[in-house]
């Protein structure tokens, strides 16, 4: 990233680095972001105001996320050490409440417990049911496959690709884009698959994001869920 004798030595490697909180005028605020969409992966799109944020750093879920109507799984979601964790839930998800812009950026932290693999969220849902919207899953399949399915992620309409392999414990930085028409996954920075919609999923009834499981165990931290400008 290119630097401005204008905002001196510190200013510079403040920019450079892309750690510090304080901006030094506009063109630190526009090179902040700019290290920020490449450390997490983003499209490049014009990231607009912050709509919700969870890290998670208390003892109950609260009511800022909900339970839908699964398959009445035995486990619970539950949060541990500073991560919103699952396992043998059988899909049943735990949706955020408040509702994703039709133009939205979705962060998170995720980590698989098991080598099972098996990291799964569903975005522009109802809310209340599995497979509801589309769902996403790294390392589904016992560790072999990555999906993003429509509506049923068993379905013949899924993209599917041999699976990178999710290793147990390792945190993935994830984020889901919609700014048009097409479902964007980045991992660690890098875009991880595209699901291309020509009917995307939009409206109330489809406008819910959750954290899934099936039966390996999960856990997610540091949400955030800014709405898109572009």
């Amino acid at each position: 990233m290119r630097s401005s004798r204008g905002t001196g030595e510190v200013g510079a490697r403040l920019l450079a680095r892309c750690t510090s909180p304080i901006v030094l005028g506009l063109l630190g605020a526009l090179a902040l972001t700019s290290c920020h969409t490449r450390e997490v992966g983003g499209t490049g799109g014009e990231i607009g105001a912050l709509v919700f944020s969870d890290d998670f750093e208390r003892a109950e879920i609260g009511d800022a996320w909900t339970r839908g109507s699964g398959e009445a799984g035995t486990g619970q979601w539950a949060i541990k050490d500073g991560w919103v964790t699952g396992s043998m839930l059988k899909n049943d998800p735990l949706w955020l409440a408040t509702p994703l812009p039709r133009k939205v950026r979705i962060e998170f932290d995720a980590k698989a417990l098991t080598a099972t693999g098996d990291l799964k969220v569903e975005v522009f849902g109802d809310g209340e049911n599995h497979a509801s919207g589309y769902i996403l899953i790294f390392g589904g399949w016992n560790n072999t496959l990555d999906v993003i399915a429509r509506l049923d992620e068993h379905g013949d309409d899924r993209l599917t690709r041999t699976s990178q392999k999710v290793v147990p414990n390792q945190v993935y930085k994830m984020a889901v884009e919609r700014s048009g028409s097409a479902i964007k996954w980045f991992v660690d920075g890098e875009l991880f698959m595209t699901y291309p919609d020509d009917e995307p999923l939009v409206g109330p009834s489809n406008a819910q994001f959750a954290f899934s499981n099936w039966l390996a165990g999960v856990a997610f931290d540091n949400v955030k869920v800014y709405r898109l400008r572009s």
